[in-house]
């Protein structure tokens, strides 16, 4: 065998291994990278999905936690006004006790009853004497007490009549402009406090009309 033939064939044997080599290292190199784009994709992803789920719980949590506060708030706006329906209810309950039935003057009366109405308050001076003139003192104090014992508008009420009742004592006869209301109250004065109402009759007609007639 020559020596170029020699020569030719170990440079085909160095290429051939050659080129096995990068074919092994493409083999290697395309592996590396399959694995890394099925493995890694897929850890990117879960990581991903891992991020939302936290998201989600967090939001979630952050809403049952504002849920939470605007029950709390809500418990509390009805727990106050349970207590303003509870006072309320305890304030009629003492307006109603505060009154106590009693038997009618006369046939007159539809109901009669007695108070612990308070004194209404005076600008007059002791010792006290009644004047009944129109516009006098007494007479504007006494139709704030008729109407504090009525309900009456004091400044709309009509007083028809005024009758001593014994010392310091009267009954004012009123009603309202319709006439649809009539009592008669039992004021008696208390020194310097003014007059007191002690009684309320509701009247069937107003019996003191036919004065005015």
């Amino acid at each position: 065998m020559s020596t170029s033939r020699v020569n030719k064939y170990e440079k085909r044997r160095k290429n051939t291994k050659l080129l096995s080599m990068l074919i092994i290292l493409g083999s290697i190199l395309a592996i590396v990278l399959l694995w890394l784009l099925i493995f890694g994709g897929n850890d990117e992803a879960g990581e991903s999905e891992n991020n939302q789920t936290n998201e989600s719980s967090s939001q979630e949590e952050q809403n049952e936690s504002a849920e939470n506060n605007t029950d709390s708030e809500t418990n509390g706006s009805d727990d106050e006004s349970g207590s303003t329906d509870d006072s309320d209810t305890d304030e009629e309950n003492n307006e109603e006790s505060e009154t106590e039935q009693v038997e009618p003057s006369d046939d007159n009366v539809t109901e009669a009853y007695t108070g612990d109405w308070q004194p209404v308050g005076t600008e007059q001076s002791e010792p006290h004497t009644i004047n009944y003139n129109e516009g006098s003192q007494d007479r504007e104090e006494m139709r704030k007490a008729a109407a504090e014992a009525t309900g009456l508008d004091k400044n709309n009420l009509t007083m028809w009549w005024i009758e001593r009742n014994g010392d310091g004592k009267v009954i004012n006869t009123v009603s309202d402009p319709d006439e649809t209301e009539i009592y008669r109250v039992y004021n008696q004065w208390a020194p310097n406090e003014g007059w007191q109402p002690t009684k309320v009759e509701e009247l069937k007609e107003n019996d003191q009309k036919w004065r005015f007639e």
